[in-house]
């Protein structure tokens, strides 16, 4: 079963998530800031994490960017999910590869077909 890391601090949108993505058939596990998932990191290889951007004590963009520094022959999607669609907002991310965008609000059968995707494009490809 793929692991799902969800990094987001409301938790009625953790919730919401969960249900849709576990009726999808996937592992959820969650960390309410950046900080949180680092500390998930040290111990977990989840298979994709998903990331809010605007979060307290660490933003998922500092999360993004310090995973990056830190690991960077990580091999694990990261899908970033906001309501800023700036294109300021994103420039960071050009930096990071394997990295994906999703606006807010997502629908969740566009999140779940865009993993679905993701895992069916790494089986293919022998990942």
């Amino acid at each position: 079963m793929k692991r799902i890391l969800m990094v987001e601090d409301e938790a009625h949108i953790v919730r919401l998530m969960t249900m849709a993505l576990e009726r999808a058939g996937y592992a959820v596990d969650s960390a309410g800031n950046g900080v949180e998932a680092l500390e998930y990191l040290q111990g977990q290889h989840p298979d994709v994490m998903i990331t809010d951007i605007d979060m307290p004590r660490m933003t998922g963009q500092e999360l993004c960017m310090q995973l990056n520094a830190e690991l960077p022959e990580r091999d694990f999607l990261i899908v970033v999910v906001t309501a800023r669609t700036e294109v300021e907002h994103r420039e960071w991310s050009r930096m990071i590869p394997n990295l994906e965008f999703l606006e807010k609000p997502v629908s969740m059968r566009k999140l779940v077909s865009r993993l679905d995707e993701h895992f069916a494009d790494t089986a293919v490809s022998g990942d």
